[in-house]
């Protein structure tokens, strides 16, 4: 059955409130770092690791991918949350490093089963404003991403590292909630669509030009957004900056991500993907660029201005991926969810090692640089669709 060509509010809103739900408890790690620093005796680079060890399974998103066509998937986002939540609260009273890498990639498992249909599901119920519901599914992703420390930092100072067992019940709930919301999904929501043997292979022969372009854009960002999600309390503590300051920023910086993801989604329903982007690459590059040689009072403004763009860009590429309209949508996202991770992963050791090797500002320099690279990709995307589109149509 076709998809719906109107925006079903309530199952958009609800797997929205999925992506908040699960989202939370993957945040939890960056909080606990310090704390399973001390208790483990770990030095940073073991500390490093954890988050990759957590990304890593992202790597098997094409297999799982696959998967997830044959299965019923919603009960993917459904689950997911609870287990996801389950094993980042166990975290905390893991006595070991192995116990906690496996919990970890447990979570790294939940975590890659969720973000693979969940974007399918949106573009379902969204029928034809495919943006708009990307931005409210970003929105619980980016909204996440602000409340999850604040939710364990509160955990740990009610009932210290041990006790942040505690906080599991959320995400059992959370997914309660969703079965009884998403048990009787309407058809339409359906994630699985007839393919044919060999349709696997050739789909990977017709958008390999959509997604080498669409690895290039994540490629070129993810070095500033790395310096700036991961580095900026240490960046601005090295210019003078208190850590209240800093915190401060990043949480400007993450608040303003959100207000990014509402709009671009919905205005790249009315006036294209491509410009989106486009202007996005243009923004978050210029601002990054005076924010580099700004005075400390104008930081934070900049800062909100760099985040409104940064994030903007999630929505405008989800929406694209899903636009290619194949008979296997969630492999699709699954592919775009394995670059993006891949890439994003690698990008951090190397945003890590420059560095330890030439400081850390110089690095930024090197990271607005980087980012320029982004308005080429966005400007060759409409090639690559078409690229697409016409190896369809000889097929």
């Amino acid at each position: 059955m076709s998809k719906p060509k109107t925006f079903q509010k309530g199952a958009v809103f609800t797997v929205s409130f999925a992506h908040l739900a699960h989202d939370l408890y993957s945040s939890f790690l960056a909080p606990m770092l310090p704390l399973l620093i001390e208790k483990l005796g770990l030095s940073l680079a073991m500390a490093s690791m954890f988050d990759i060890i957590r990304r890593a399974p992202f790597l098997l998103n094409p297999f799982l991918g696959l998967l997830a066509e044959r299965v019923g998937a919603r009960y993917f986002v459904i689950l997911t949350p609870a287990l996801t939540g389950i094993a980042m609260s166990l975290v905390g009273i893991a006595p070991s490093v192995w116990l906690v890498c496996v919990l970890l990639f447990v979570a790294g498992i939940s975590a890659a089963l969720f973000h693979i249909p969940s974007p399918v599901m949106i573009k379902e119920a969204a029928g034809n404003r495919v943006g708009l519901g990307m931005s409210f599914f970003m929105v619980g992703g980016e909204g996440a991403r602000a409340l999850g420390p604040l939710v364990i930092t509160a955990g740990i100072a009610w009932w210290g590292l041990e006790g942040t067992y505690r906080l599991m019940p959320i995400g059992i709930v959370a997914s309660l909630i969703l079965y009884f919301k998403l048990r009787n999904l309407r058809p339409q929501v359906s994630l699985q669509k007839p393919r044919q043997k060999g349709d696997v292979k050739a789909l990977l022969i017709k958008y390999s030009p959509f997604f080498t372009i669409i690895g290039s854009f994540i490629l070129f960002q993810a070095w500033m957004k790395t310096a700036l999600v991961l580095f900026l309390p240490v960046y601005l503590k090295l210019q003078g900056l208190g850590l209240w300051y800093a915190g401060i920023s990043l949480a400007i910086l993450e608040l303003c991500g959100v207000l990014g993801v509402m709009a671009a989604g919905h205005y790249s329903d009315k006036m294209g993907r491509h410009r989106t982007l486009v202007i996005i690459a243009i923004a978050q590059a210029t601002f990054m660029a005076i924010f580099m040689i700004s005075p400390q009072f104008l930081l934070i403004p900049l800062l909100a201005c760099i985040g409104f763009f940064l994030f903007a860009s999630g929505p405008v590429i989800m929406a694209s991926v899903q636009d290619t309209d194949t008979a296997m949508p969630t492999f699709m996202n699954s592919l775009y969810m394995s670059i993006n991770f891949g890439v994003s992963s690698v990008v951090v050791l190397c945003v890590g090692l420059l560095g330890d090797k030439i400081g850390l500002e110089a690095t930024y320099w090197t990271c607005t640089i980087m980012s320029l690279g982004c308005i080429g990709a966005a400007a060759l995307l409409p090639w690559s669709i078409r690229a697409a589109t016409r190896a369809k149509q000889e097929s």
